[in-house]
């Protein structure tokens, strides 16, 4: 997406979008409309009791989850701690985290991702076809292209905790 140099609108409805397999994902703005400098915008709705994602840490990026509808749970290295529409939640680089919706009604979140770029790891992901290798093995990789280590394990302990699931 070319820089944009004159102000614009962008919708609801613009934007690609797509599954992350527990939650959604749809590109609002890119890291190329803020010259690679600035910041990227995604949106995540996610359904009811999900799970985002296992336990991980970004080594480039921070990100900041502004939610929007419903109420989003985050564990911030050992802080557990709850958002509500029009509340943010801060996950700096290096800090191991997770997200998820800990109600039974849908919830959505913009994230905020500074510096941008990460958001081509999202499209990579919803255009996967992980091939001969195994989907961990698979994910894992793409995750250290992209600076992210995660920890596949924390999954059953995150479900159990929380009362959410992934995928």
């Amino acid at each position: 997406m070319a820089i944009q140099s004159t102000p614009r609108v962008v919708r609801a409805v613009d934007g690609r979008a797509g599954s992350l397999g527990s939650i959604g994902v749809r590109f609002v703005i890119d890291a190329e409309e803020t010259d690679k400098q600035g910041f990227s915008l995604v949106e995540h709705p996610m359904p009811p009791r999900a799970l985002a994602a296992p336990l991980h840490r970004h080594s480039r990026e921070d990100e900041y989850t502004f939610v929007l509808e419903g109420r989003i749970g985050a564990l911030l290295g050992d802080d557990v701690v709850y958002a509500d529409a029009g509340d943010l939640v801060f996950k700096p680089r290096g800090q191991w985290h997770t997200f998820w919706n800990p109600d039974d009604t849908p919830s959505r979140a913009l994230e905020i991702i500074a510096p941008g770029g990460f958001e081509d790891f999202f499209e990579d992901l919803i255009d996967a076809e992980p091939g001969d290798s195994s989907e961990l093995e698979w994910l894992a990789a793409l995750g250290a292209r992209y600076g992210v280590e995660f920890d596949f394990e924390s999954v059953p302990s995150l479900c159990e905790r929380f009362g959410v699931r992934l995928g």
